[in-house]
């Protein structure tokens, strides 16, 4: 028991600290670490998973709203429409086949491997004005913001909140059903449709991948599918690991990271499909 604790808590700490890196949560470590590694349901995996996610976006958010680069606004709009995709999510995930649920979560894998090596662009404008007229929902929700560079200041605001929105909910759905934060579809919608600044963008799904996850947690608790031996290692793991990731991407570039990042889980989605594909979770 304490060898698995033990292993069960360093593997949180990658989760933790890969998560906060990404914005992709750390979901996407710590259920195929406990089904594949452990031999875990899936649904107990999910579950717990779903604490871990909650964690590393506690972790994450603070020291990112100390450094004053997340959008506070934006999130809270669009967890609106994460929440409720979420909700609809995990009522979903009672009644799909675990292999099922196994396969669909090793394709958003692949998928958020390839989301994380995207090239992402700077908004380089230092003044607002340069950037168009914003539209009126921008406008009435006061979405605009800024951050600090090494440059400086710089200014950016926001497109196409309608499609951000919608991309939500699919994400929300995503979030309760695999038990994952579902970052990579968030990062897209903040980054290419809606044309939020990366750093941004990872910042705010962060901040908003914690919420998503509290919704279908819920559901999940009064099923009885977390599970206290499992959560509370993943739990204070996640949470460590996202303090000390979200400290390296305030300060530094992490392509690096993401390449490794995008081949342990371009590997781990393989397993994942194989698995689900032969039922043997």
């Amino acid at each position: 028991m304490v060898t698995f604790i033990a292993i069960l808590f360093a593997g949180a700490l990658f989760a933790g600290f890969i998560g906060s890196l990404t914005g992709l949560g750390g979901g996407v470590v710590i259920v195929p670490l406990l089904t594949i590694g452990f031999g875990v349901d899936i649904r107990y995996a999910i579950g717990t998973s779903l604490i871990g996610v909650i964690a590393t976006s506690s972790g994450a958010a603070s020291a990112f709203v100390k450094e004053g680069i997340l959008n506070i606004r934006i999130g809270m709009f669009l967890e609106i429409a994460t929440t409720l995709g979420a909700i609809a999510g995990a009522a979903i995930a009672f009644f799909a086949p675990t292999h099922t649920i196994a396969v669909i979560f090793g394709f958003v894998l692949i998928y958020s491997a390839l989301a994380s090596l995207k090239p992402k662009d700077e908004i380089q404008n230092t003044n607002i004005e340069q950037q168009g007229k914003a539209s009126r929902l921008v406008e009435v929700l006061k979405v605009k913001g800024s951050y600090m560079t090494a440059n400086g200041l710089k200014y950016y605001t926001l497109h196409n909140l309608a499609g951000g929105f919608a991309m939500m909910i699919l994400a929300g759905i995503l979030s309760g059903l695999l038990g994952i934060g579902s970052g990579a579809l968030k990062v897209i919608a903040m980054d290419s449709i809606m044309k939020m600044p990366f750093k941004v963008s990872t910042t705010t799904s962060n901040f908003m991948i914690g919420v998503t996850a509290a919704a279908s947690a819920g559901i999940y608790l009064t099923r009885g599918y977390i599970d206290p031996v499992l959560s509370m290692p993943v739990m204070l793991g996640v949470l460590i690991g996202s303090l000390f990731g979200a400290r390296i991407l305030i300060k530094s570039q992490t392509k690096k990271i993401r390449v490794v990042f995008a081949i342990v889980v371009s590997l781990l989605a393989l397993e994942m499909i194989y698995n689900g594909l032969a039922k043997n979770i």
